[in-house]
């Protein structure tokens, strides 16, 4: 019987490993340099607290179960309700703001395509208690940031920002029933990954007339903040939405003070699938849109409230590993993430194997990355090891002295042996 991964899941070789291990670094790395605290939460939950005021995408995306007990239960397929029910167990004893990440795996049970998996890793980034948009700022800073740090330019990437609010209100004015906004969200959400012509069947599908479809076409369509601000003050039904219009300017503003405007543009396709977000929303593409969205956030100002807490003001965003991967590959941005080897210890005589053994435990005792090779073989086939594992130096031992080869340069220094282990990178390059 052959077995094999389940269909939407990764087995995690070491060389993928590190490339695992290097992104999840860098989003903690980025986290915590912007202000962030790591948390995490149970890998299942009770089913009741995805599927209460969710939305349909989530609800059905999940891996659920029974437990002996009778509990309905679900493997997590986002975080961020963990995040709301742990702030609102807490709420009276947590400092505000909450600047909080974490870096869970998640599952979804959905069918695997490019960039989309059943299991994953995603980066989380979350503000609690701040209702100034200068919190959803600084929460696409930190992302930019990540992404900057791993080498994608303003030419590679771009924060597409859009309002749930400016949203609603537009297919209030269009005529579109409140009973239907959700399954009509639904449609505008899809509209950036289908053609036009997909877009208009699965509209007039959802109810939608030609004149509604030619006023969300309108709407979406605005280029800039200026072009929204005339759409706004020239649409009657928008006179209560100046308030939100200026939500979007001034985070336009706060974008350009932070240095990253020129990494973001203003998309009014962007709605957000989930029902629970509120306020300003925005995705992370790819430039030229071969990919799905890198990450994507928003502000949800009423979901501790709909988990049974107080109504709390809250933004943040997810960036997925299966698709950013995907990215970094095509824009050449993988560094070369071989093994940390610092020293190849060799005997370089007859009888000095225990000296080699002695060496490496002083040197890994040191913090010094340290391999040697379990086959007794000549010097000549152990430097094609040391070579063959990346390392940055082979240290040839005999008695009492070592001869230190850079494996960068070909340079050979010989030490004495008490002055190498007192010091055992000396005079190394920093290339392997």
């Amino acid at each position: 019987m052959k077995f094999i991964p389940v269909k939407g899941t990764r087995d995690f070789y070491p060389e993928s490993m590190r490339l695992r291990n290097w992104i999840t670094e860098t989003w903690r790395r980025v986290s915590l340099r912007n202000g962030f605290e790591e948390y995490d939460a149970p890998i299942f939950e009770y089913l009741d607290l995805f599927t209460v005021k969710s939305g349909h995408e989530i609800a059905e995306q999940l891996f659920s179960f029974t437990d002996r007990g009778g509990r309905n239960l679900a493997i997590r397929p986002e975080i961020t309700p963990s995040l709301a029910r742990m702030i609102n167990a807490k709420i009276n004893s947590l400092p505000r703001p909450v600047k909080w990440f974490s870096l869970p795996r998640l599952c979804r049970a959905e069918n695997p395509q490019k960039g989309r998996l059943r299991e994953f890793f995603q980066w989380n980034i979350d503000i609690i208690g701040v209702e100034s948009e200068l919190a959803d700022a600084e929460c696409i800073l930190v992302a930019v940031d990540a992404l900057r740090e791993m080498g994608l330019g303003a030419d590679d990437v771009e924060v597409r920002i859009g309002s749930r609010p400016l949203t609603m209100a537009m297919l209030k004015a269009a005529g579109v029933p409140p009973e239907s906004f959700e399954e009509v969200l639904g449609v505008l959400d899809n509209r950036p990954k289908i053609s036009e012509k997909e877009f208009q069947d699965l509209a007039t599908k959802v109810g939608l007339d030609g004149k509604q479809i030619d006023a969300i076409r309108v709407f979406q369509d605005v280029s800039d903040i200026e072009a929204l601000e005339a759409l706004a003050k020239g649409e009657k039904h928008f006179s209560g939405c100046q308030k939100d219009v200026d939500r979007i300017s001034m985070l336009w503003r706060q974008l350009e003070d932070f240095g990253i405007a020129d990494y973001c543009g203003l998309d009014m396709r962007v709605v957000r699938g989930l029902a629970y977000y509120t306020g300003i929303v925005y995705e992370v593409f790819g430039r030229g849109e071969s990919l799905r969205a890198v990450a994507g956030g928003g502000r949800y100002d009423n979901l501790l409230e709909l988990l049974g807490g107080p109504k709390i003001a809250a933004t943040g965003f997810g960036m997925g590993d299966v698709v950013l991967e995907i990215l970094l590959r095509e824009k050449s941005c993988v560094p070369d993430l071989g093994r940390p080897v610092d020293l190849f210890v060799i005997d370089g005589e007859d009888g000095a194997m225990p000296v080699v053994t002695a060496v490496v435990g002083r040197l890994r005792a040191a913090g010094v990355a340290a391999e040697f090779s379990y086959k007794r073989q000549g010097v000549g086939k152990q430097l094609k090891e040391a070579n063959r594992q990346g390392a940055r130096a082979a240290a040839i031992v005999r008695a009492d002295n070592v001869t230190v080869k850079d494996m960068a340069t070909g340079r050979q220094q010989d030490r004495r042996l008490d002055e190498f282990l007192a010091d055992p990178l000396a005079g190394l390059s920093d290339r392997r």
